[in-house]
């Protein structure tokens, strides 16, 4: 190489890293010389520029997007066994992972069903699949949200805490139905739930049907409107199943058996 080239070359990569083009500067050296090789017209370097700066540009919103929504791991939809839950439809199940005929309008999903039934593992594979289709999505426990949310009213910024929420299509809140009988407690979890109202869509695992949902807010009238603002434009799951953790502890039992007896061998008298 030229020393001429050497000094375009570095300016070049100067130039770029000042752009803030990462995705170009990682590969211009090489496809600049395949195209000297094989003649490019300039469109066509151009375009391969451009299409590798869009992918490293994706590559990088996702992994950070992954990193912000603070999913369990190893909960993925092909993990998921829709056959220990054959209520819920694979086909729905795939068609919310798209997410745009639901987040667009701010709509809910709801997920019923006794504990270690599925619920959150499916919770977290939606979120996953739907950050893989560029949402962007927080799952966290009720009682966290909860507390911080309430740190923020103390500190009189839960306006601002909740507006803050509002970058994300998705809020998953998982085990709604830990949250305790306080009022305090619940009056933020209720703002929350208004705020996203038909503007940010929620997605709510939970124990109890709506019937024991007085248990979560003591103040009747604070339950009603709760339920009516997150049915609204709701798609309700009802995961009625046995508890994975109970039948895989069961089947792991059955695995090992029991031990073998031991003959014993008398001597003689």
């Amino acid at each position: 190489m030229k020393a001429t080239d050497k000094i375009d070359a570095a300016r070049i990569d100067l130039l770029l890293g000042e752009l803030r083009l990462p995705g170009i500067k990682l590969i211009w050296a090489a496809l600049a010389a395949t195209a000297d090789k094989e003649g490019w017209p300039a469109a066509r370097f151009l375009a391969a520029l451009a299409e590798q700066e869009m992918v490293e540009r994706s590559r990088r919103r996702f992994e950070r997007h992954l990193v912000e929504a603070r999913l369990p791991p190893g909960k993925t939809l092909d993990a998921f066994d829709f056959d220990a839950v054959p209520m819920i439809s694979k086909a729905q199940v795939q068609a919310l992972a798209a997410g745009d005929a639901w987040l667009d309008k701010g709509a809910n999903l709801l997920c019923f069903g006794p504990p270690g039934g599925g619920k959150s593992h499916l919770a977290a594979a939606l979120g996953m699949a739907l950050i893989e289709k560029g949402w962007r999505v927080l799952f966290t426990r009720t009682t966290d949200l909860v507390q911080k949310l309430q740190i923020a009213r103390r500190d009189l910024m839960l306006e601002a805490a909740i507006a803050k929420l509002d970058k994300y299509h998705l809020l998953i809140l998982d085990d709604l139905a830990y949250v305790t009988k306080d009022q305090a407690e619940t009056s933020v979890l209720f703002e929350l739930i208004s705020a996203r109202y038909e503007r940010r869509s929620m997605l709510i695992t939970a124990n109890q049907p709506f019937g024991e949902w007085g248990k979560i807010f003591p103040d009747q009238a604070m339950t009603l409107a709760a339920i009516d603002r997150l049915v609204h434009h709701a798609t309700i799951l009802e995961m009625n199943v046995d508890s994975y953790r109970r039948k895989e502890a069961i089947d792991n039992a059955r695995s090992v058996g029991r031990p073998p007896t031991r003959a014993t061998i008398k001597g003689s008298s």
